[in-house]
């Protein structure tokens, strides 16, 4: 069974808003990402199993906040104490997680299908970020993380870079449209890529 993406008919490709006479390094890259693994994993208060010494695709689950750990195919963000997100395109993890996760210990929720993820490139991301959540986004940096809301809507933000700076945004798939639009509205002051 193969999944529709909740952006589908609505991400646009091309240029937008305040793009006249801008090189590409100056516009924002705004697109939308697609068949990811996303699972939620939580430890239960009743668990002893210590977290420290498990890997999953050799990547350790630490608790501690707005800390992400990765490598080149997987992200394990911090979601809150002894709750992660775990972001892979690697399918096959889904194998390893249920082998070193024991029932008993921990929950685990494939998610994949009910997030939207929209990743924003370039000089002004934060600037967008600004205009419809309440965070200090100075205070982001590379490989970290935060829940929060964009104009009303929960979101969880992972800071993938800082040179330019890169995030992705996970919003519920019933807000993808919403998100999406209010995104780009936010974007078309400084003139963004559709990609």
């Amino acid at each position: 069974m193969s999944s529709i993406s909740a952006l589908n008919a609505i991400h646009n490709k091309g240029l937008f808003g305040d793009h006249e006479g801008k090189n590409d390094d100056e516009l924002l890259k705004v697109s939308e990402l697609k068949d990811f693994l996303i699972i939620q994993i939580v430890k239960y208060k009743s668990s002893l199993t210590a977290i420290q010494n498990i890997k999953i695709d050799n990547l350790s689950l630490k608790n501690e906040t707005l800390n992400i750990n990765c490598n080149t195919n997987t992200r394990i963000l911090w979601n809150g104490p002894n709750t992660w997100l775990l972001v892979s395109s690697k399918k096959e993890i889904l194998k390893e997680i249920n082998e070193k996760l024991v029932e008993a210990d921990f929950a685990i929720t494939n998610i994949s299908h009910s997030r939207t993820i929209i990743q924003i490139e370039g000089k002004n991301t934060k600037e967008i970020l600004k205009k419809g959540c309440p965070f200090n986004f100075n205070e982001l940096k590379k490989d970290t993380c935060l829940n929060s809301t964009y104009n009303g809507m929960s979101v969880t933000i992972d800071m993938l870079d800082d040179n330019p700076d890169k995030v992705r945004i996970f919003t519920l798939r019933s807000f993808g449209e919403f998100f999406y639009h209010s995104i780009t509205d936010a974007c078309l002051e400084f003139g963004y890529k559709g990609v």
